[in-house]
């Protein structure tokens, strides 16, 4: 027995932001009386608070979605609001998909156009691709096609989203070109081409720090407004947002409150921070760095996963025990040269620090 779509999106284990939000942006749009770009669902002002947050005039609390500057999302949602594409640029766990996803969700209450870079996306996806079996029957038409994300946002004005653009090859990428600079999509089997009508516009996310990444060309990357995304500029603002999308993914999987738990948050995001940075906090000692890039999404994995282990093997409080083994797999990606990184760092940093003997001994037991 099928379930009803209403359950189905009400079950969703990760909902789509629109789906997720929908109540803040209900709010938004019935007391938003700015003027809002053709097709867009609210304004910019409204668009903006709502990835920052804000309490409306009749005591609506919109949560903060990105915790950093607020002229970057400023400037985002404005190029939107222009016929410029918006490129979210940033290394690993920058929250540049989750921003992404916002933007579309706000400005279209649509955030599923979506294509996911790859190294093997090939121009379909971005695109249109056929139904062979009716291309095969009746030849090329309109009904044997079938329209990519990127075409349907064009035809219906909306926000199109690319991820992981430079993971895709290159001359796929400049597949775009075209689709930016003179907004139609030609179809040469049917002789005719998709124009963009207004209200369409395009957000890809892009890092230069992965491996498997592919340089954008400058033609394209002309076409693209380019924001970059930073890490938290402070210890303070990372545990606000560990925090936050800790107790979001919580509740829906029936975990502890993340609160319990922010003494141990707070050691997590300072562990990343000062192996990332190549020197703790207050300066005085300088530490090397691993192999991997140590983000605040995967702090926010590895509290996750302490919180299961705190709820179903513990008595539901985090300690540094649920976290140890989750930081081990975040900073050893090297067996050989992070496994010794660590260790000095646990030897160095952590065995001296105040009040952490409990979290030193938690790691030392499943380091070995």
């Amino acid at each position: 027995m099928t379930m009803p779509e209403n359950e189905q999106r009400a079950e969703a284990l990760r909902p789509h932001a629109e789906d997720a939000f929908a109540h803040e942006l209900k709010a938004l749009a019935a007391a938003d009386d700015r003027p809002r770009p053709t097709r867009w669902k609210l304004s910019p002002w409204a668009v903006a608070t709502y990835l920052l947050g804000g309490t409306l005039d009749n005591g609506t609390v919109i949560t903060p979605k990105y915790v950093g500057p607020r002229r970057i999302v400023e400037v985002a949602v404005t190029t939107l609001a222009t016929d410029r594409a918006l490129l979210l640029l940033g290394v690993p766990g920058t929250a540049k998909t989750w921003v992404s996803e916002h933007l579309a969700a706000a400005v279209s209450a649509d955030s599923t156009l979506l294509v996911q870079g790859t190294a093997g996306t090939p121009e379909e996806a971005i695109r249109y691709g056929w139904n062979y079996a009716r291309l095969l029957a009746h030849g090329p038409s309109r009904e044997a096609l079938v329209p990519s994300p990127v075409m349907r946002a064009m035809a219906e004005g909306m926000t199109a989203r690319v991820e992981e653009l430079t993971r895709i090859p290159a001359d796929v990428q400049d597949t775009l070109i075209t689709v930016l600079s003179e907004k139609t999509l030609p179809i040469p089997e049917l002789g005719e081409e998709v124009q963009a009508v207004r209200g369409f516009n395009l957000i890809a996310t892009a890092n230069d720090r992965d491996r498997g990444v592919n340089e954008l060309s400058s033609a394209l990357r002309r076409r693209f407004n380019t924001v970059v995304l930073p890490l938290p500029a402070t210890a303070d603002a990372e545990v606000d947002i560990v925090a936050r999308r800790v107790d979001q993914m919580g509740r829906a999987l029936d975990l502890p409150a993340a609160p319990e738990g922010l003494e141990e948050i707070r050691r997590v995001v300072t562990v990343f921070r000062e192996l990332r940075d190549g020197v703790t906090d207050d300066g005085r000692t300088k530490v090397k760095s691993p192999s991997g890039t140590l983000s605040t999404a995967e702090a926010i994995s590895v509290v996750t996963g302490g919180l299961a282990l705190a709820a179903h093997f513990g008595d539901g409080v985090l300690r540094p025990s649920d976290v140890a083994a989750g930081i081990l797999g975040a900073v050893v990606r090297d067996p050989a040269a992070d496994k010794v990184v660590w260790q000095e760092y646990l030897e160095a940093v952590v065995r001296e620090r105040d009040g952490w003997k409990d979290f030193y001994r938690a790691c030392r037991e499943v380091t070995g």
